[in-house]
């Protein structure tokens, strides 16, 4: 086996220094600020100047008499869209898979060190939209379908991003969970089912002092989320959990007067002007802020409350100095225009580690590594063994370059999937693709057939008789908005079938090269009814990892990387196994009843004992762990409890690797909860031999459920029990506690 090869990301430092504020200093600059100002400049800080009007993909107004600059709001996620000279870092979907709180920090480091050096103030995310379904379009953004991992990610992202004095902005609040009919759907659902799965990441986002929250198009039991008062109000579910910061709407999110959005918890609109279906409400002539504020039907107490919102985050951040200009322009994505002063914001260490997270978020789903053959040992499985590799072959499109030609927002689907399509996406400009990758490492010690597209013919003809066969399929999703329809799928997938007879291929290939191992990319969970054939050797499901898709998965298929990724969902074949489905075909928006509470993902196959194909948390090594030793302890400060569990974890095999530990929680019975879970997880780096002890701390929220009568999270009574392994279905250790409240 080639020598394993770790790539430690350290923390980038932005070289910019600037003063984080408390949340009391801010409000006391902002108040100073309103008092100052005029009716037409507090409007002008709390609406958007026009989709097309701005540098950036939203903008406000600046009151340049008071030192206050325009705020830039761009997109998204997973780095700098609309521009040149930036890193395609890898999806929310592949940061979830890393399960690894040290990479999504970095990882919001380096995204707000570039979204800095654009000039932008606001970064659009992290996004934390529960994947209620497998199909949903845009659930590769956020972090899967848990409710605690997604937390984590938003938790991390946000502390990370904001520690270079960039804004954050998290959304989309709230159950905003599929793309078709997203403009007025009513996701319908429980005051504990709210709490408990779909508010839940953003709790988290409060946690870590997020400046802004994103509300989002759909309706929440039948009222637009943007004027829910129940979701935004002052008695609402942010503000009673200590939300700081303001609440933004999506772009074309408002609906109905000014008034009804202000007084019901928003505080500004974006982009301003009437955007597909809605939007332009506080610009209105007749209804909008300024009307409703001479007319008294929105107060000055609550307009200057509005306005002190906004400016408290931008001076906490210290953006009132020293802060860069936008040097971009949105509405010029290929780097044209006057506006663009093409300013490159990348980094030889943000290259490495977008492409260290690509390798920790690959995940190792099937290793048949086996020595075969008597006239010498024929070595299958990974990593490739390039001593015994001497004829390959490469097959599928999605091995190949993908298609610049399809903008910025990567509406097409004509080579790898590096992310899924929207206003999500990121660069292309510097992608690497698998077979780029793949030939610099083979060099000349193997001769490579390629098939670089889905003719089921032509790959056959090249995986014929060859050592090695490496088959690369995928499945894509997106936003749907005014996007292109993507071979037919309106953002959401239609089934859960790889594309282009992807599975097809797979087969055909397998039937004549008995050492054929399959690469996914997809923006969520696939059908895989072939994984146990005989000659796939090896199967790993890559996601959606950005621009550095080929170099780090090739660490990993080569051996210079020792995989430790984790399925952030379950992999089932069936559909009907998730207990949801994406509502399609409606007369009218349609009442999307969340009948399922709180039995999403594995969750909901646990409570039915259904058998997933590859568990949630699942992942192998090129190593083998042990677990021993659970402890447990239990202390309680200022009215505060927290529990401990303390445990061992060894590398028993023969290579240098990390484990992640993962913690299920079970309540008592009376609680109401699922079987199990997710309530903790660590990265444990072991060389050979080595043991090391973790340790996993629950907060009172963890051990909490929410308490519908109280309004309130509250320990239940009885027994718990901590489930300690390596996914939902291999547990090492057990140990119970009781709760006496």
């Amino acid at each position: 086996m080639p020598r394993l090869i770790f790539c430690l990301a350290l923390l980038a430092t932005s070289a910019t220094a600037f003063t984080l504020r408390s949340w009391t200093d801010a409000y006391t600059l902002a108040n100073n600020a309103v008092v100052q100002m005029t009716l037409d400049e507090k409007a002008g800080i709390l609406t958007g100047v026009g989709q097309f009007s701005s540098r950036c993909v939203g903008d406000t107004h600046p009151v340049s008499r008071l030192g206050i600059s325009s705020i830039c709001f761009q997109d998204g996620p997973a780095g700098v869209r609309a521009t040149k000279g930036v890193t395609g870092f890898p999806t929310g979907i592949n940061a979830a898979s890393t399960f690894s709180r040290r990479l999504l920090r970095a990882r919001g480091v380096a995204l707000g060190e570039e979204f800095r050096g654009k000039g932008v103030n606001v970064y659009l995310g992290p996004a934390m939209d529960i994947m209620r379904n497998p199909k949903g379009g845009r659930g590769w953004e956020s972090f899967g379908p848990d409710p605690y991992l997604n937390g984590e990610g938003a938790f991390e992202t946000i502390v990370g991003v904001q520690s270079v004095g960039v804004q954050a902005c998290a959304k989309h609040f709230a159950a905003n969970n599929q793309e078709h009919w997203r403009y007025g759907a009513s996701s319908n659902l429980d005051d504990r089912t709210m709490n408990e799965i779909y508010a839940y990441p953003f709790y988290r986002s409060i946690d870590a002092g997020v400046t802004s929250i994103m509300c989002a198009y759909n309706r929440v039991n039948g009222t637009s989320s943007c004027h829910n008062a129940n979701l935004l109000g002052n008695n609402g579910l942010l503000r009673k959990h200590g939300f700081m910061g303001y609440v933004v709407s999506d772009w074309g999110a408002t609906h109905d007067t000014a008034a009804e959005n202000a007084n019901a918890g928003l505080e500004m609109e974006q982009p301003g002007d009437f955007i597909v279906i809605g939007g332009g409400v506080y610009n209105n002539l007749i209804s909008g802020l300024k009307p409703a504020a001479k007319s008294g039907k929105i107060s000055s107490a609550r307009l200057d409350e509005m306005v002190s919102r906004v400016l408290a985050g931008w001076y906490r951040l210290g953006q009132d100095t020293g802060y860069p200009s936008p040097n971009f322009d949105a509405q010029h994505s290929d780097g044209s225009g006057s506006l663009n002063e093409n300013v490159s914001v990348r980094s030889s260490a943000h290259t490495a580690l977008a492409r260290e997270i690509v390798s920790a978020s690959t995940v190792l789903l099937k290793n048949n590594r086996l020595t075969l053959g008597t006239g010498g040992p024929t070595i299958r499985g990974l990593p490739v063994a390039t001593s015994q590799v001497k004829n390959m072959a490469v097959v599928g499109l999605d091995a190949k370059m993908p298609g610049k030609d399809c903008g910025d927002l990567n509406t097409c689907n004509k080579g790898t999937i590096t992310t899924g399509w929207g206003s999500g996406s990121n660069s292309l400009e510097f992608v690497v693709p698998p077979i780029d990758a793949i030939t610099a490492v083979v060099g000349d010690s193997a001769l490579i057939s390629q098939s670089l597209s889905n003719n089921l013919d032509d790959g056959v003809a090249a995986a014929r008789g060859k050592d090695l066969a490496i088959v690369f399929v995928n499945a894509n999703s997106g936003e749907l908005g005014a996007y292109t329809v993507v071979d037919g799928n309106m953002g959401d997938r239609n089934n859960l079938d790889l594309w282009f007879k992807g599975g097809s291929l797979v087969e055909r290939v397998a039937a004549v090269c008995n050492n054929t191992i399959v690469v996914v990319h997809s923006t969520g969970p696939v059908r895989m009814p072939w994984s146990n054939h005989a000659n796939i050797s090896a199967i790993v499901y890559a996601g959606a990892p950005g621009e550095q898709n080929g170099p780090g998965l090739v660490d990993v298929l080569y051996g210079a990387y020792n995989p430790r990724g984790r399925l952030p969902f379950t992999l089932n074949d069936d559909e009907s196994a998730y207990g949801t489905e994406i509502v399609y075909n409606s007369l009218g928006f349609p009442n999307i009843d969340y009948t399922e509470k709180l039995l999403l993902d594995y969750r909901y196959m646990d409570a039915h004992n259904i058998a997933p194909r590859f568990e949630f948390g699942f992942g192998l090594s090129y190593t083998t762990f042990a677990y021993s030793g659970i402890m447990t302890s239990f202390t309680s400060s200022d009215g505060k409890s927290t529990f401990t569990t303390q445990f061992t974890v060894t590398n028993s095999g023969s290579v240098t690797g990390t484990e992640i530990a993962q913690l299920y929680l079970s309540f008592p019975e009376s609680a109401n909860e699922p079987r199990r879970v997710l309530r903790g997880f660590e990265e444990v780096d072991l060389a050979v031999g080595q043991s090391k002890q973790v340790q996993i701390a629950l907060n009172q929220r963890e051990l909490s459920i929410w308490d519908v009568a109280s309004q309130s999270w509250v320990v239940p009574l009885g027994t718990f029990t901590i489930h300690v392994g390596a996914s939902i279905k291999d547990i090492r250790l057990t140990e119970t506690f009781t709760s006496l409240a």
